[in-house]
């Protein structure tokens, strides 16, 4: 998607602040530009429909729609927009989870001033970015569970349901949420009784807790 021109970056971080900064740090470069910011998932997606966009960097815990969840709905949707997830997480299941939903790099906010204007550059030449540090321990786990004979962590629900679980613990109501998801109330109702059954949860309170565990919402 990238031009001659410089690389058009939308940000997505629901902390001004943070989006501040970040494009202080890019647009002290020639060749990147900020276009657009995004407060959660669900904007970055509607922003990267209606504007020339050539990198979306997500932050992973968002309102309504997560980084993750908007990077997969960004990759469905727009196969030539480039990701990046720059993330507070030292974590290597999101990292997978990011590989895995289409980004080409994982940037942690810690180090943004030192690794996210490479990784730009990087993900708009298609080239992947793991930040510095992760690759011997993503090796080693790597080796350790071909040792064992496993594959990767299976995701225990679904990506529909992980929308609808995100949503429930945030408190949006069922006719809210189906509003947001485009699908009927009953529809939602029928995920949240699956969910609940599959974790072996009672009410939205565990709900919650679970998606605070699982990095779905700040706690």
């Amino acid at each position: 998607m990238s031009g001659p021109g410089p690389i058009r970056v939308l940000l997505a971080d629901d902390h001004t602040l943070v989006r501040r900064g970040v494009r202080l740090i890019l647009e002290g470069e020639p060749d990147i530009t900020v276009v657009a910011e995004a407060g959660d998932g669900a904007e970055a997606v509607e922003l990267a429909r209606a504007q020339e966009v050539d990198l979306a960097v997500l932050d992973i815990a968002m309102p309504r729609m997560t980084g993750l969840q908007a990077a997969r709905e960004l990759s469905r949707r727009l196969p030539n927009l480039h990701l990046l997830v720059l993330t507070m997480y030292d974590n290597e299941q999101y990292f997978f989870e990011a590989l895995k939903a289409g980004a080409s790099g994982y940037v942690l906010k810690s180090v943004a001033d030192r690794d996210l204007v490479e990784a730009c550059r990087a993900a708009v030449r298609d080239q992947p970015f793991i930040y510095p540090g992760a690759e011997r321990a993503l090796v080693r786990s790597y080796l350790e569970r071909l040792h064992r004979g496993d594959g990767l962590p299976e995701r225990a629900i679904t990506e529909r349901e992980e929308e609808i679980l995100k949503l429930v613990a945030e408190g949006h109501t069922s006719k809210a949420i189906g509003e947001l998801l485009f699908i009927s109330a009953k529809t939602v109702e029928r995920h949240r009784a699956n969910l609940l059954q599959k974790l072996g949860m009672r009410d939205r309170l565990e709900l919650t807790r679970y998606a605070i565990r699982a990095g779905l919402i700040d706690p």
